[in-house]
Protein backbone atom coordinates (compact mmCIF):
# COMPACT_ATOMS: atom_id res chain seq x y z
CA UNK A 1 0.00 0.00 0.00
CA UNK A 2 1.05 3.58 -1.21
CA UNK A 3 2.21 5.85 1.90
CA UNK A 4 0.46 8.85 2.60
CA UNK A 5 1.60 11.95 0.81
CA UNK A 6 2.92 14.16 3.26
CA UNK A 7 0.68 16.90 4.59
CA UNK A 8 0.98 20.42 3.25
CA UNK A 9 2.04 22.77 5.86
CA UNK A 10 -0.43 25.99 5.92
CA UNK A 11 0.77 29.25 4.61
CA UNK A 12 1.06 32.79 6.01
CA UNK A 13 -1.66 33.88 3.94
CA UNK A 14 -4.29 30.73 5.17
CA UNK A 15 -3.26 32.56 9.21
CA UNK A 16 -3.97 35.89 7.77
CA UNK A 17 -7.07 34.91 5.87
CA UNK A 18 -8.70 32.58 8.75
CA UNK A 19 -7.50 35.80 11.16
CA UNK A 20 -9.90 38.21 8.87
CA UNK A 21 -6.66 40.06 8.27
CA UNK A 22 -3.81 41.09 5.82
CA UNK A 23 -0.82 39.35 5.45
CA UNK A 24 0.95 41.90 6.66
CA UNK A 25 -0.23 42.43 9.88
CA UNK A 26 -0.48 38.62 10.44
CA UNK A 27 3.30 38.76 9.49
CA UNK A 28 3.86 41.54 12.30
CA UNK A 29 2.14 39.75 14.75
CA UNK A 30 3.73 36.88 14.32
CA UNK A 31 6.84 38.73 14.85
CA UNK A 32 5.40 40.94 17.88
CA UNK A 33 5.93 44.29 16.11
CA UNK A 34 4.32 46.79 18.31
CA UNK A 35 1.85 48.58 16.04
CA UNK A 36 -0.79 45.70 15.83
CA UNK A 37 -3.79 45.43 17.96
CA UNK A 38 -4.78 43.25 20.59
CA UNK A 39 -7.93 42.07 19.03
CA UNK A 40 -5.57 41.40 15.69
CA UNK A 41 -3.34 40.08 17.58
CA UNK A 42 -4.98 36.81 19.29
CA UNK A 43 -6.91 36.20 15.71
CA UNK A 44 -3.84 35.51 14.49
CA UNK A 45 -2.57 33.91 17.36
CA UNK A 46 -5.83 31.72 17.13
CA UNK A 47 -5.53 31.04 13.49
CA UNK A 48 -2.32 29.71 14.21
CA UNK A 49 -3.10 27.35 16.45
CA UNK A 50 -5.95 26.46 14.15
CA UNK A 51 -4.07 25.31 11.13
CA UNK A 52 -0.88 24.58 12.85
CA UNK A 53 0.92 27.33 11.05
CA UNK A 54 4.54 26.85 12.05
CA UNK A 55 6.89 30.46 10.95
CA UNK A 56 9.50 30.26 8.60
CA UNK A 57 12.80 31.44 10.59
CA UNK A 58 14.30 33.02 7.53
CA UNK A 59 10.87 34.82 7.13
CA UNK A 60 10.98 35.77 10.57
CA UNK A 61 14.39 37.26 10.71
CA UNK A 62 13.28 39.53 7.49
CA UNK A 63 9.83 40.63 9.17
CA UNK A 64 11.66 41.63 12.32
CA UNK A 65 14.06 43.81 10.20
CA UNK A 66 14.34 47.55 11.54
CA UNK A 67 15.49 50.24 9.15
CA UNK A 68 16.75 52.10 12.42
CA UNK A 69 15.21 55.17 10.48
CA UNK A 70 12.02 57.37 10.84
CA UNK A 71 11.00 59.67 7.89
CA UNK A 72 9.14 63.23 8.15
CA UNK A 73 7.16 63.30 5.18
CA UNK A 74 5.89 66.79 4.46
CA UNK A 75 2.94 66.62 1.55
CA UNK A 76 3.06 70.26 -0.17
CA UNK A 77 3.74 71.53 -3.87
CA UNK A 78 6.85 73.65 -3.34
CA UNK A 79 9.83 71.68 -3.21
CA UNK A 80 11.78 74.83 -1.21
CA UNK A 81 9.38 74.10 1.46
CA UNK A 82 12.16 72.60 3.58
CA UNK A 83 13.87 76.06 3.60
CA UNK A 84 10.81 77.73 4.93
CA UNK A 85 12.06 78.81 8.59
CA UNK A 86 8.86 77.06 10.41
CA UNK A 87 9.86 73.37 8.84
CA UNK A 88 13.65 74.15 9.72
CA UNK A 89 12.79 74.51 13.25
CA UNK A 90 10.36 71.70 13.13
CA UNK A 91 13.27 69.41 11.60
CA UNK A 92 15.77 70.72 14.51
CA UNK A 93 13.47 69.42 17.21
CA UNK A 94 12.48 65.98 15.40
CA UNK A 95 16.20 65.45 14.82
CA UNK A 96 17.30 66.37 18.25
CA UNK A 97 14.77 63.94 19.21
CA UNK A 98 15.78 60.84 17.13
CA UNK A 99 19.62 61.42 18.39
CA UNK A 100 18.17 60.02 21.05
CA UNK A 101 16.23 57.42 20.41
CA UNK A 102 19.36 56.10 17.99
CA UNK A 103 16.99 56.96 14.85
CA UNK A 104 18.42 58.87 11.25
CA UNK A 105 16.20 61.17 10.69
CA UNK A 106 14.88 60.94 6.69
CA UNK A 107 13.27 63.67 4.77
CA UNK A 108 10.47 63.25 2.35
CA UNK A 109 8.66 65.80 -0.02
CA UNK A 110 5.69 64.74 -1.64
CA UNK A 111 5.10 67.68 -3.62
CA UNK A 112 4.26 65.79 -7.18
CA UNK A 113 2.81 62.76 -8.46
CA UNK A 114 6.52 61.19 -8.53
CA UNK A 115 7.00 62.43 -4.99
CA UNK A 116 3.38 60.95 -3.71
CA UNK A 117 4.34 57.41 -5.37
CA UNK A 118 7.77 57.53 -3.59
CA UNK A 119 6.03 58.16 -0.39
CA UNK A 120 3.32 55.54 -0.82
CA UNK A 121 5.98 53.25 -1.75
CA UNK A 122 7.79 54.24 1.41
CA UNK A 123 4.64 52.71 3.34
CA UNK A 124 4.35 49.95 1.46
CA UNK A 125 7.96 48.52 1.77
CA UNK A 126 8.20 49.99 5.36
CA UNK A 127 11.21 52.10 4.20
CA UNK A 128 11.48 53.44 7.71
CA UNK A 129 10.51 52.40 11.34
CA UNK A 130 7.96 54.92 11.44
CA UNK A 131 6.63 58.33 9.59
CA UNK A 132 5.72 61.86 10.94
CA UNK A 133 3.30 63.25 8.80
CA UNK A 134 2.96 67.25 8.22
CA UNK A 135 1.39 69.63 5.69
CA UNK A 136 -1.53 67.40 4.85
CA UNK A 137 -4.66 68.92 3.04
CA UNK A 138 -7.81 68.24 2.48
CA UNK A 139 -8.73 65.28 0.70
CA UNK A 140 -4.66 64.30 0.75
CA UNK A 141 -4.43 60.91 -0.76
CA UNK A 142 -1.60 60.32 1.69
CA UNK A 143 -4.34 60.48 4.52
CA UNK A 144 -6.00 57.31 3.25
CA UNK A 145 -2.22 55.36 2.77
CA UNK A 146 -1.33 56.42 6.20
CA UNK A 147 -4.70 55.18 7.56
CA UNK A 148 -3.87 51.90 6.02
CA UNK A 149 -0.16 51.83 6.58
CA UNK A 150 1.20 48.83 8.57
CA UNK A 151 3.73 51.06 10.34
CA UNK A 152 3.45 53.84 13.08
CA UNK A 153 2.37 57.17 11.55
CA UNK A 154 2.18 60.29 14.16
CA UNK A 155 0.96 63.57 12.13
CA UNK A 156 2.35 67.20 13.12
CA UNK A 157 -0.81 68.98 12.94
CA UNK A 158 -4.15 67.45 13.34
CA UNK A 159 -5.48 66.56 9.08
CA UNK A 160 -8.79 68.11 8.13
CA UNK A 161 -11.72 65.51 9.88
CA UNK A 162 -11.53 62.74 12.19
CA UNK A 163 -8.42 62.80 14.38
CA UNK A 164 -6.08 60.13 13.65
CA UNK A 165 -4.67 58.42 16.58
CA UNK A 166 -1.56 60.04 17.12
CA UNK A 167 -0.83 63.72 16.73
CA UNK A 168 0.87 66.61 18.17
CA UNK A 169 -0.93 70.00 17.33
CA UNK A 170 -0.48 73.31 18.72
CA UNK A 171 -3.66 75.56 20.17
CA UNK A 172 -4.56 77.16 16.62
CA UNK A 173 -8.05 78.24 18.09
CA UNK A 174 -6.78 79.49 21.40
CA UNK A 175 -4.29 81.40 19.57
CA UNK A 176 -6.17 83.37 16.92
CA UNK A 177 -8.77 83.72 19.58
CA UNK A 178 -6.09 85.44 22.19
CA UNK A 179 -4.86 87.42 19.13
CA UNK A 180 -7.63 88.85 18.13
CA UNK A 181 -9.22 89.66 21.92
CA UNK A 182 -6.03 91.75 22.24
CA UNK A 183 -7.03 93.42 19.01
CA UNK A 184 -10.60 94.50 20.36
CA UNK A 185 -8.79 95.26 23.83
CA UNK A 186 -6.84 98.06 22.33
CA UNK A 187 -10.13 99.85 20.74
CA UNK A 188 -10.05 97.98 17.05
CA UNK A 189 -13.78 97.67 16.10
CA UNK A 190 -13.39 96.42 12.42
CA UNK A 191 -10.96 93.76 12.23
CA UNK A 192 -10.22 91.41 9.29
CA UNK A 193 -8.56 87.88 9.40
CA UNK A 194 -5.66 86.65 6.38
CA UNK A 195 -6.00 83.21 6.73
CA UNK A 196 -4.48 80.66 5.62
CA UNK A 197 -5.45 78.01 3.74
CA UNK A 198 -9.46 76.38 4.63
CA UNK A 199 -8.35 73.56 3.07
CA UNK A 200 -6.25 72.74 6.34
CA UNK A 201 -6.97 72.38 9.54
CA UNK A 202 -4.25 75.13 11.00
CA UNK A 203 -6.24 77.53 8.19
CA UNK A 204 -9.56 76.57 9.40
CA UNK A 205 -9.23 76.95 13.12
CA UNK A 206 -6.87 79.82 13.10
CA UNK A 207 -9.89 81.79 11.52
CA UNK A 208 -12.63 79.75 13.71
CA UNK A 209 -10.60 81.56 16.95
CA UNK A 210 -10.11 84.99 15.15
CA UNK A 211 -14.37 84.44 14.23
CA UNK A 212 -14.95 83.17 17.96
CA UNK A 213 -13.03 86.25 19.55
CA UNK A 214 -15.31 88.45 18.01
CA UNK A 215 -18.74 87.34 17.93
CA UNK A 216 -18.36 87.03 21.77
CA UNK A 217 -17.00 90.78 21.89
CA UNK A 218 -20.37 91.34 20.17
CA UNK A 219 -18.38 92.68 16.84
CA UNK A 220 -19.12 91.06 12.92
CA UNK A 221 -16.20 89.34 11.58
CA UNK A 222 -15.23 90.20 8.10
CA UNK A 223 -15.54 88.00 5.53
CA UNK A 224 -11.82 86.29 5.19
CA UNK A 225 -9.27 86.97 2.76
CA UNK A 226 -7.60 83.69 2.16
CA UNK A 227 -3.87 83.12 1.54
CA UNK A 228 -1.49 80.33 1.55
CA UNK A 229 0.94 81.09 4.03
CA UNK A 230 3.54 82.58 2.20
CA UNK A 231 4.57 86.13 2.47
CA UNK A 232 3.37 87.60 -1.05
CA UNK A 233 -0.28 85.85 -0.65
CA UNK A 234 -0.55 87.96 2.64
CA UNK A 235 0.28 91.48 0.53
CA UNK A 236 -2.47 90.33 -2.34
CA UNK A 237 -4.92 89.76 0.31
CA UNK A 238 -4.24 92.94 2.50
CA UNK A 239 -4.69 94.84 -1.00
CA UNK A 240 -8.18 93.20 -1.45
CA UNK A 241 -9.27 93.94 2.27
CA UNK A 242 -8.35 97.75 1.78
CA UNK A 243 -10.14 98.14 -1.29
CA UNK A 244 -13.75 96.54 0.18
CA UNK A 245 -13.17 97.39 3.35
CA UNK A 246 -11.14 100.91 3.57
CA UNK A 247 -12.52 101.11 7.27
CA UNK A 248 -10.32 98.21 8.44
CA UNK A 249 -8.72 99.38 12.08
CA UNK A 250 -6.94 95.92 12.62
CA UNK A 251 -5.83 92.59 10.97
CA UNK A 252 -5.17 89.25 12.09
CA UNK A 253 -2.97 87.25 10.25
CA UNK A 254 -2.93 83.25 10.54
CA UNK A 255 0.66 83.47 9.93
CA UNK A 256 4.37 85.56 10.59
CA UNK A 257 4.75 84.99 6.78
CA UNK A 258 1.09 86.49 5.97
CA UNK A 259 1.69 89.51 7.99
CA UNK A 260 4.49 90.52 7.22
CA UNK A 261 3.21 90.96 3.12
CA UNK A 262 0.42 92.86 5.12
CA UNK A 263 2.42 95.17 6.69
CA UNK A 264 4.25 95.93 3.34
CA UNK A 265 1.50 96.37 1.57
CA UNK A 266 -0.14 98.74 4.30
CA UNK A 267 3.05 100.67 3.97
CA UNK A 268 3.15 100.84 0.07
CA UNK A 269 -0.48 102.32 0.47
CA UNK A 270 0.48 105.15 3.26
CA UNK A 271 -1.56 103.22 5.81
CA UNK A 272 0.30 103.69 9.63
CA UNK A 273 1.47 100.86 11.80
CA UNK A 274 -0.07 100.56 14.50
CA UNK A 275 -1.87 103.81 14.34
CA UNK A 276 -3.85 103.22 11.46
CA UNK A 277 -4.35 99.86 11.70
CA UNK A 278 -3.03 97.06 14.05
CA UNK A 279 -1.44 93.77 12.63
CA UNK A 280 -0.85 90.83 15.04
CA UNK A 281 0.53 87.13 13.23
CA UNK A 282 0.96 83.70 14.24
CA UNK A 283 4.55 81.86 14.62
CA UNK A 284 6.67 84.33 16.33
CA UNK A 285 9.26 83.25 13.21
CA UNK A 286 12.43 85.27 13.13
CA UNK A 287 10.31 87.59 10.31
CA UNK A 288 8.21 88.94 13.23
CA UNK A 289 11.36 90.43 15.02
CA UNK A 290 12.60 91.88 11.77
CA UNK A 291 9.52 93.52 10.42
CA UNK A 292 8.90 96.83 10.31
CA UNK A 293 7.60 97.61 12.73
CA UNK A 294 8.38 94.47 14.26
CA UNK A 295 5.59 91.80 14.70
CA UNK A 296 3.21 91.40 17.61
CA UNK A 297 2.58 87.85 17.57
CA UNK A 298 1.33 84.25 18.58
CA UNK A 299 4.12 82.48 19.56
CA UNK A 300 3.49 78.60 18.94
CA UNK A 301 6.73 76.35 20.40
CA UNK A 302 7.77 75.07 16.74
CA UNK A 303 11.11 73.04 17.80
CA UNK A 304 9.16 71.59 20.49
CA UNK A 305 6.52 70.43 17.99
CA UNK A 306 8.84 68.72 16.20
CA UNK A 307 10.58 67.30 18.81
CA UNK A 308 7.24 65.74 20.51
CA UNK A 309 6.74 64.45 17.04
CA UNK A 310 9.38 62.51 17.47
CA UNK A 311 9.54 61.41 20.98
CA UNK A 312 5.81 59.97 20.03
CA UNK A 313 7.02 58.15 17.23
CA UNK A 314 9.63 57.00 19.27
CA UNK A 315 7.25 55.43 21.92
CA UNK A 316 4.87 53.99 19.67
CA UNK A 317 8.08 52.07 17.64
CA UNK A 318 8.30 51.05 21.33
CA UNK A 319 5.13 49.39 21.52
CA UNK A 320 3.12 51.77 23.51
CA UNK A 321 -0.22 53.93 22.65
CA UNK A 322 0.25 57.59 23.63
CA UNK A 323 -2.22 59.99 24.02
CA UNK A 324 -2.47 63.04 21.41
CA UNK A 325 -0.97 66.19 22.62
CA UNK A 326 -1.84 69.71 21.92
CA UNK A 327 0.74 72.88 23.15
CA UNK A 328 0.19 75.80 24.28
CA UNK A 329 0.56 79.39 22.32
CA UNK A 330 0.93 82.78 23.67
CA UNK A 331 1.25 85.83 22.66
CA UNK A 332 4.37 88.04 22.64
CA UNK A 333 3.76 92.07 22.08
CA UNK A 334 5.99 93.87 19.67
CA UNK A 335 5.47 97.11 17.72
CA UNK A 336 2.97 96.57 15.32
CA UNK A 337 -0.27 96.43 17.67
Amino acid sequence: MAEDAPRRQPTLAEVAERAGVSRSVASRALNNAPHVSRAKREAVERAVRQLGYVPNPSARALATRQTGAAALVVSGEDPSIFADPFFAQVIVGASTALEEADLHLMLCLAASDRGRKRVEELFRSKGADGVMLMALREDDPLAGVAEEAEMPVVFGGRPVGPAPRWYVDVDNVGGAREATEYLVSRGRTRVAAICGRLDTEAGRARYRGYRDALLAAGLDPLPPQQGDFTEPSGAAAMAALLAHHPDVDGVFAANDNMAAGALRTLRAAGRAVPADIAVVGFDDLTVAQVADPSLTTVHQPITALGREMARMLVTVINGHDPTPLILPTRLVTRSSA
